[in-house]
């Protein structure tokens, strides 16, 4: 992650271990490699090692937006759920529900990074991210100061650039 500026520019700190993320395309995230939008356009599975009786966030977000050279929107906030016991995603609440890769035509290859934290206690919200509203110029370091996360227990990331499947995706933000 040193070497692709994941840090500084999303995070300070390595996440302490790698998470496991698979997409039902069948292909794995692998750290920096790259994957097609169409290949990772449905909600992966992501694991990590946990401690069953602790409540853990996952954080998925697109530091390279419009482009890398140009990253006025950093971060795209792509996917988000908080109070996930031990690594069940599937059982942890959804503040932003997951949007694959669209990166814009011309861009070249964008960083998709999922960043997964644990929490110190119950994070309480009625707050749900469903369209593009809330989704741009996040910042990790936000959330990470919000909710005193401290380093990132986990993490990885892949690399995409536009395909035949963006427009989809774009679509779902008009």
């Amino acid at each position: 992650m040193d070497s692709a500026g994941i840090i500084p520019d999303i995070i300070d700190v390595k996440p302490a271990a790698k998470a496991t993320v698979s997409y039902p395309s069948g292909v794995q995230v692998e750290l920096g490699k790259e994957l097609t939008p169409t290949q990772v356009k449905d909600q992966p599975t992501v694991t990590w090692e946990a401690d069953a009786a602790s409540l853990y966030t996952l954080l998925l977000v697109d530091p390279d937006a419009p482009s890398r050279a140009d990253p006025k929107f950093r971060e795209i906030l792509h996917w988000a759920v908080i109070n996930i016991p031990g690594n069940k995603v599937a059982d942890g609440h959804v503040l932003a529900k997951y949007i694959g890769s669209g990166p814009p035509e011309g861009t070249g290859l964008h960083r998709y990074v999922f960043l997964v934290f644990k929490q110190n206690e119950k994070i309480v919200t009625d707050k749900v991210i469903t369209s593009g509203e809330g989704r741009l110029n996040i910042k990790t370091r936000d959330y990470i100061a919000k909710y005193n996360f401290g380093a990132p227990v986990a993490g990885n990331f892949y690399q995409a650039q536009y395909d035949d499947y963006v427009p989809n995706i774009h679509a779902q933000f008009k």
